[in-house]
């Protein structure tokens, strides 16, 4: 069955860095546009960046634009969001997200950055 396991979030200071990591397993990896999305405590879950098959297409909210970016390995079967100059407004649970027809949403990771 399909699976997406987000890993790599934490805590950390307003400027810092974090990786974060979706291991996909279940379906055919390679083939496939995935995504990373956000959901911050009383707000609607949104979307934060996305990535073609091939890892050379790439889209990012404006809210992110030069500070994150995704990326793939496709061998590994795993996504990635580099997070930098992280801002307390970037605290939310990152989601990675995969549509197959269906979609197939991760666990997700709790980010938090404090001020």
């Amino acid at each position: 069955q399909v699976q997406l396991v987000e890993s790599g979030g934490g805590l950390v200071q307003s400027g810092g860095s974090l990786r974060l990591s979706c291991a996909a397993s279940g379906f055919t990896f390679r083939n496939y546009a995935m995504n990373w999305y956000r959901q911050a405590p009383g707000k609607e879950r949104e979307f934060v960046a996305s990535i073609s098959t091939t890892g050379v297409g790439t889209n990012y909210a404006d809210s992110v634009k030069g500070r994150f970016t995704i990326s793939r390995d496709n061998a590994k079967n795993t996504m990635y969001l580099q997070m930098n100059s992280l801002k307390p407004e970037d605290t939310a649970v990152y989601y990675c997200r995969a549509r197959l027809g269906l979609d197939y949403w991760g666990q997700g990771t709790q980010v938090t950055v404090s001020s």
